[in-house]
């Protein structure tokens, strides 16, 4: 018998309304759990670091996380400082904490740790998000050890750029779970 992988879904500041795309794979996958980071509009990186290892600790098996924006950052604040490893992480639309942009209410995501991954992990950046550079993700990608996908015009891979259900996305989960 197989194992099924645990997928946790990790929105980004603001969490992710009914239209985004990591809401519609939701309701296609009812067994995938949101993690609920508790303050989505003044994010602060201890904290949601916390609650993700919590729910890391609570899967059955290594899980697979899906994160958007915010969320990758927190993905790579996590893997720097936990001992657990995940199956493997997605993470689209990398911001720039650097960048004039990002959230100023968001606390304590940079530095972000530029040290390889223990786990298998795709980047996927659009050449012109407003959050981050199509160069920024390239060097967290290398620094990561990541896989870099670049999916062209896509503006932030979100419900404002148009991406609703985001079927290339999706199949690009599809063969990364594989």
């Amino acid at each position: 018998m197989s194992v099924v992988t645990p997928v946790l879904v990790l929105p980004g500041h603001g969490n992710s309304g009914p239209q985004h795309w990591q809401s519609l794979w939701e309701l296609r996958h009812p067994d995938w759990r949101r993690v609920d980071l508790v303050e989505w509009d003044q994010p602060v990186c201890e904290d949601w670091v916390r609650v993700l290892d919590e729910a890391v600790r609570a899967c059955s098996s290594p899980p697979l996380l899906v994160a958007h924006s915010l969320a990758c950052l927190l993905v790579a604040q996590w893997a720097y400082r936990s001992v657990l490893v995940p199956k493997g992480a997605f993470l689209v639309a990398l911001p720039d904490p650097q960048s004039e942009c990002f959230p100023a209410a968001a606390s304590g995501f940079a530095p972000m740790p530029m040290v390889r991954f223990a786990f298998r992990s795709l980047v996927v950046a659009s050449t012109n998000d407003p959050f981050g550079s199509l160069s920024h993700a390239k060097e967290c990608a290398i620094a990561w050890g990541s896989r870099l996908v670049d999916i062209g015009q896509a503006g932030h891979i979100n419900t404002d750029s148009r991406h609703g259900a985001w079927d290339e996305g999706y199949s690009l989960l599809k063969e990364f779970m594989d």
